[in-house]
């Protein structure tokens, strides 16, 4: 396979930086989507007539979708072109949202959702291969996934603000229809202004015994954490499910290492700083999800608060992402080995998380909680600007989409891991709780439930503290390459794929 290797001489794309806005408002339409529909979910099982059995397919039904498809959406954004799967990405992304505001019954609504999951899938992986190929130079690479750091991180957050917001002054329908504007723009936007650089198509047939074995293996490994976070650990679905995602993963794996154009390049998977950050960023996730969360439930039901009071509550934490990933990442990415800005930003994160299994009924916001979030946003505003840039650096343009693909997976399989993980944590202490302290019942049943809640919810977070001191470990021993401030490497032949292009790899 021949392709045009990019001139020395070419410049960088001078609409980089427009491009880069269009990019990041698409990537935060996908993360605020994980989040904005769980405010409204309540509003819309009740308007649809959605059974309390059925409730969790909302979420599941994108989860399933997005997390099973995304390693195939990275490799079509390699096979034709980053620009155009971004661009079919937002189209049927705002197609799927605008069904899903209008949907007239459950079946609509969960068809909806599994359809933003699809297009989800095409456009997260897109979006950040189109970064990485667009943006060579180590100062405004530096800069560029600084600002996507802080979406990505953020944009969660975010999402519970505005899902707040339109929930309580308009209704649920609102939290569909929202993402139809932010698709228009910038769907609009990359088609005019993006120009992919030269050479960096993947038009190698398509792996489909992978593709199958991927997305099956997926599926069945974020249903498997799903369905035990409804039916439990021993529930025969949830132990076949697991059986079944490694049987799946492990033939996946066997797979790729001897096909001709394999779906997942095992180069991708084993260079040891790639696989660092996807392990670190995974666990990371799992951590924070589990938070999100419980923080939500405890403001909400235990400190009483209304949906757009809980959404401002945790602006702290957005305002400490954005200054980690922008302020102290973005200016030292250039200048240090990434696992000094990883490790002891998840370090930070964990001391932030840690302060907050001191939690209880009456815990002040601004004594505890306010600084708790600020302490979590910096270390992981300050880890994942880093980790995002280092997923795809160094890779041949080929494997863009596929390397950013993985950052999406380990993000999403961690969501999906981490919600039931802790949220079952954090049952099983509650239940021993209120059977430890069943008197106090008697007398004032209420306050009981409450403080039974909040001891679920520290026991949970200690577990998020010990997963955010494994990802700091993880960082600081796999990490090994030195600061993001390097020149182009030279083209592989090894393959006989002689004339690609690369990304900048790092100084060492």
């Amino acid at each position: 396979m021949s392709q045009t290797a990019l001139r020395p001489d070419t410049g960088p794309d001078a609409n980089r930086w427009k491009a880069l806005v269009f990019i990041a408002l698409a990537q935060l339409m996908v993360v605020l989507d994980a989040t904005i529909v769980n405010i409204a979910l309540p509003s819309a099982q009740q308007d649809l007539g959605i059974s309390d059995g059925n409730r969790q397919w909302v979420i599941t039904a994108y989860a399933l979708a997005f997390g099973g498809l995304l390693l195939f959406g990275g490799r079509i954004a390699d096979l034709w072109g980053r620009k155009r799967t971004f661009v079919t990405g937002l189209i049927g992304f705002a197609a799927a949202s605008a069904l899903g505001g209008a949907a007239t019954g459950e079946a609509m609504m969960l068809g909806a959702r599994a359809l933003q999951g699809v297009f989800g899938a095409l456009l997260a992986p897109a979006a950040l291969s189109l970064l990485a190929v667009m943006f060579t130079d180590a100062k405004e690479r530096a800069k560029a996934f600084g600002i996507y750091g802080a979406i990505a991180g953020g944009g969660g957050a975010v999402g519970l603000i505005l899902g707040g917001f339109l929930t309580e002054y308009l209704n649920w329908r609102w939290t569909f229809f929202v993402n139809i504007p932010f698709a228009v723009i910038a769907a609009l936007g990359a088609y005019f202004v993006i120009r992919e650089p030269a050479g960096g198509r993947n038009r190698s047939p398509l792996d489909i015994p992978g593709v199958v074995l991927s997305t099956l293996g997926l599926v069945a490994l974020v249903y498997g954490f799903t369905r035990a976070e409804s039916a439990g650990w021993s529930d025969s679905v949830t132990i076949t499910m697991f059986v079944a995602s490694a049987v799946l993963l492990a033939a996946f794996v066997l797979t790729e290492g001897k096909v001709k154009s394999p779906l997942l390049p095992l180069r991708v998977l084993t260079e040891r700083n790639r696989g660092g950050v996807y392990m670190s960023l995974g666990l990371a996730v799992i951590a924070m999800f589990g938070l999100f969360l419980f923080l939500t439930y405890y403001l909400q039901i235990v400190k009483g608060y209304s949906p757009v009071k809980t959404g401002f509550a945790f602006l702290p934490m957005i305002v400490g992402m954005i200054t980690g990933s922008t302020q102290i990442g973005a200016r030292l990415m250039t200048r240090v080995p990434p696992r000094l800005l990883m490790a002891p930003g998840f370090l930070l994160a964990a001391v932030g998380m840690l302060l907050l299994t001191q939690l209880e009924i009456g815990t002040s916001y601004a004594g505890l909680i306010l600084p708790a979030q600020l302490m979590l946003g910096l270390g992981m505003g300050t880890a994942f600007m880093p980790a995002m840039s280092l997923a795809t650096h160094g890779v041949e343009a080929r494997d863009a989409g596929v390397a950013s693909a993985m950052v999406n997976t380990s993000q999403q399989v961690g969501g999906a891991i981490g919600t039931a993980l802790l949220n079952t944590i954090a049952a099983s202490a509650t239940t021993a709780y209120l059977t430890d302290h069943a008197a106090l019942g008697a007398t004032n049943p209420k306050l009981l439930q409450a403080q039974a809640m909040v001891e679920g919810y520290t026991s949970a977070i200690w577990w998020a503290v010990g997963i955010l001191v494994v990802s700091a470990l993880i960082a600081a021993t796999l990490i090994t390459t030195g600061h993001q401030g390097g020149t182009s490497a030279p083209t592989d032949s090894s393959d006989g794929v002689e004339d690609e292009v690369k990304i900048p790899v790092m100084a060492h």
